[in-house]
């Protein structure tokens, strides 16, 4: 179900696109996990924003997973 939804919401080029996806180690928080994306919002915008803003438009989420800690 939850597949299908971001299936449908990934048409035109938009929804997430994942950059990076690696192993990563901190000294404080030990072994864990950097994630980079990118969310397109293009379709989400009112029409008068999407007039200003570039036609590509996205926002970037860097995420390191230390379970039980995250940081974004």
């Amino acid at each position: 179900m939850i597949s299908k939804h971001s299936h449908e919401q990934s048409d035109r080029g938009e929804g997430v696109e994942v950059v990076q996806n690696e192993p990563f180690e901190d000294p404080h928080h030990g072994n864990g996990q950097f994630t980079e994306k990118r969310v397109y919002l293009n379709s989400k915008l009112p029409s008068w924003a999407r007039a200003v803003v570039p036609k590509i438009f996205y926002v970037t989420e860097k995420a390191w997973n230390y379970y039980p800690y995250t940081i974004t």
